[in-house]
Order: C-alpha cells, then structure tokens, then sequence
C-alpha cells in the first residue's frame, strides 16, 4: 500500500510541477532577439550565431536572453535568396513543390543548406547548444498544424498504433498566407500524439521557446490547448507564443491560461500610423498582464530591418529618433514582450542606447498593472504604472502631435500628494521637486519616462 501511495504521491508532484512550469517559465516579460524582421525566411545559421554572439556581448547583461529563429527554417532558402511565402503546388501524383525537410513520422526539421550544423539528422540541437553556451536561450517559429506533405505521404504518428496524418488533419482547416499546412483535428485519435511528438523533439533540440503561427485569428482554441498540454509533457520548460494578431477578446480568460504570450495585431513595422493603432489595441488589452502571460505589441522596429524581405527595402527603421524612443518607451510601460527585429551587428550607437538602459528595461521588466491615464486623438497621452513595493509611480508621457509641446500629468490623480521627486530614466538624471502637477516640453511625436518618488 505504501508503494502505490509513494507512485500516487509522486505523479501528483510531478502533474504540480510541470502545471507549475507553465505559469512560471516567464514571469516578466520576454527579451530577445527574432530573426523575422530582417531576414524574413532567408535567415542562415552564421545570421543567427552573429546575433547571437552580439545579444550575449552586449545585452545579456541587461536581461535580453532568447534568440528565437522564425518561420520556414524547413524551406531551402539559398544565399541571397528574398522569397517570403513560397505556396507549394501539387504535381500529379499529389506530391509536392517545394518539398520541406521532414522525418519519417511527418515532423519537419531543418533544412541543411540553411543550417549546416543540422546535417545527419541533428535538428536545432547544435545550434541550440551554441546559443546556450553564450547564457541565452533558443526558440523556433512553427506552423500550427500538420504538413500537407506529411498527409499526402500518410506518414505514421509516432506514438500511436497504426495512426497516419491523414487520419488527423482538418484539410478545411489552412493558412490564407502560406499553404504548407492542415489544421489538426484535435477530437481525432492520435492528435495530441503528433502535437507530443513534436515537442519532444524540440525539447530533444533543446528549445526553450515556440512562436505557434496562424493560431489565434481565427482563434484554434483546442490546438492552442494542444500544444500547452504538448509542452507540460515534453520535459523541458518552453515559452508560449502565439500570433498572428488580432487575437479576440472574448478569449482573454483562455488566452491567460493557455499561453504566456499573444499577439494583439497583425504584423507590426516602422510607421508611424501603425505604432499610434498599437496604442488602440493595448489599451483594448489594458490589465490583463502579469506573471507568466503577456500581451504581445509584437517585434521591436529598431536597427536594420528587411535585408532579405519581407517587408520593403532593406533599411534602418523608418521611425525618426524622437518615434523610436517613443516605440520603445511604449513597449515598456505596457510591458510588452521585448523582441528585437533588427539585425544586431549593425546597431549604430543610437540603437545601443535603446536597448541597454537599465532604468527604463526595470519599467518593462518589474513594473505593475500598467493603465492608460490620458489619452487624447492626435494630441496626447500619459499611462504609467506601479514599482513594486512602494507607492511610486512610473509615468510615460507622449506628444502625439505633429508640432513640439507640453505635456503634462496630474500627481493627484497618481495617488501623489506633497513634493513628489521627478527622475529621467532616458536621461538617468533627477529633474526636480514638484507638487500637484508635472509638465515638460516634448518633441513631435516624442515621449519623456520618468519616475515618481514621494519625499
């Protein structure tokens, strides 16, 4: 009896902890760096250990840590080549073109002409232990579902008893953007076994986090839950992204339990008409964060982006410099996870500086319940948040305007009374003493972080 109460006792231990690991493998928001914004499916390994390399050098000491290799890492993209979704056609037979590198039970791998390291069937995990012996962290991009090729082949589920991929796809279920995959029949035997079998191969490679693409809109609620269960079982603690945007609302209860973070728009990039919609959006998400679950602004729009595609030509961003502090500063306040876009051996000083502020990375990382306290079209707008364990106040200020202004913010409605101290956290210097009201002069489309301590 007492063996069987010891099996009991520790399965139920082991249920806890991995219940636990989902809810606490990201406690603040994500750091890192995603390989999509300049190299679109093109990213090479040599790309990716470069950014790597620089993260480890010059942000790991500041808490970024992930560097994460996004979509068709299966897809023989050659050098110089800026295809961005390649549709694959059926021949006669049913086969496909392009063909994705895929194993025998229908998981798709790394295609070796991209990814060198990958050759004798070794997937991610040589690059995986590259980016782990620098301190960070490595996370794939992935297609929801199951390849079209796998069901076309009737490749075996691995696991299962005589279950193939045809047997488990949803064929009305695909991508509008990219056609490599059927959705999952996640009622159907053997479904959850294929959604396992992936991810232990990716805890295999030694994957700390998946971006789970063509998931939330519309919003595949029973594969969502797929692969966290997928992830529990797995043996090895893995972030949750999910995307693209718009993710619903009415799925805010789900979406916190499910995943640890989830777009809230579409694809983000360096215009100023998109980053005042971000706005709209966060505030439609306003007090859902916290630990473990985070909604997601998407990719910091910093550095050189689209050198290979997928959007325009290759560039610096396009925000001028007073927009990319206001970008950045926005994306902390709001806590939004902080994923690099740009290619980072090519950051210029100013982009350094974005990026390696510990004053205002502690907003993103340890601030509490971000809110919107001012918001007027065109003019203005303030949110702030709490610092742990006192009753000071982070405040972001935001001239929304076309010509320089002030901006100000009242301390009383910040729960502020007395001589409040006032401190630059871009600047890292102390501004002054003031009562009842805060005002500064902000450049066009410009945006001032500071923090509030009362005397």
């Amino acid at each position: 009896m007492k063996y069987y109460l010891g099996l009991l006792t520790a399965a139920l231990c082991l249920s806890l902890r991995l219940c636990a690991t989902a809810q606490t493998v990201v406690l603040t928001p994500p750091m890192g760096w995603n390989s999509y914004n300049c190299y679109g499916s093109a990213v090479h390994e040599d790309e990716v250990k470069a950014n790597a390399d620089y993260l480890a050098k010059f942000l790991k000491p500041y808490g970024w840590q992930y560097v994460v290799v996004d979509f068709l890492w299966s897809y023989d993209n050659p050098p110089g080549s800026h295809i961005g979704n390649p549709f694959q056609k059926q021949l006669g037979d049913g086969s496909y073109i392009p063909w994705l590198t895929m194993d025998q039970w229908g998981r798709l791998t790394p295609q070796p002409t991209k990814f060198p390291s990958a050759f004798g069937n070794k997937g991610f995990k040589p690059l995986a232990d590259y980016v782990h012996a620098l301190g960070l962290k490595f996370g794939i991009h992935i297609m929801r579902g199951i390849p079209r090729q796998a069901v076309w082949a009737k490749t075996p589920i691995l696991g299962t008893h005589g279950i193939t991929a045809n047997q488990i796809a949803d064929t009305t279920s695909t991508c509008t953007w990219m056609n490599h995959m059927y959705g999952i029949d996640m009622t159907k035997p053997g479904a959850q076994e294929y959604l396992n079998s992936i991810l232990k191969l990716y805890a295999s490679w030694g994957v700390d986090f998946i971006k789970v693409d063509d998931i939330s809109r519309p919003y595949h609620k029973a594969e969502i839950e797929g692969y966290q269960k997928a992830i529990k079982q797995c043996g090895r603690p893995m972030v949750l992204s999910i995307s693209p945007g718009e993710t619903p609302l009415s799925e805010k209860q789900h979406v916190q339990q499910q995943a640890n973070m989830w777009r809230m728009a579409d694809d983000f990039w360096d215009s100023w008409k998109e980053l005042v919609q971000m706005f709209k959006y966060a505030k439609s998400w306003e007090g859902v964060s916290g630990a473990g679950h985070w909604p997601d602004c998407d990719m910091l729009q910093i550095g050189k982006l689209s050198k290979r595609g997928p959007v325009g030509p290759e560039r610096y961003s396009r925000f001028s410099e007073d927009e990319l502090y206001t970008h950045m500063t926005f994306w902390c306040i709001y806590q939004s996870p902080l994923m690099m876009g740009g290619n980072l051996p090519e950051n210029r000083p100013l982009e350094l500086k974005l990026l390696n502020n510990p004053e205002v990375l502690a907003v993103n990382q340890h601030g509490e319940h971000p809110q919107q306290l001012y918001f007027k079209e065109g003019d203005s707008m303030v949110w702030y948040s709490n610092v742990p364990g006192s009753k000071d106040r982070y405040v972001a200020m935001f001239n929304l305007s076309d010509h320089p202004q002030k901006v100000k913010v009242d301390l009383n409605e910040l729960g502020l009374k007395g001589q409040i101290k006032v401190r630059d956290l871009w600047k890292r210097s102390a501004v002054g003493e003031y009562e009842h009201e805060y005002a500064t002069q902000i450049n066009s489309h410009g945006a001032v972080l500071i923090k509030l301590t009362s005397r």
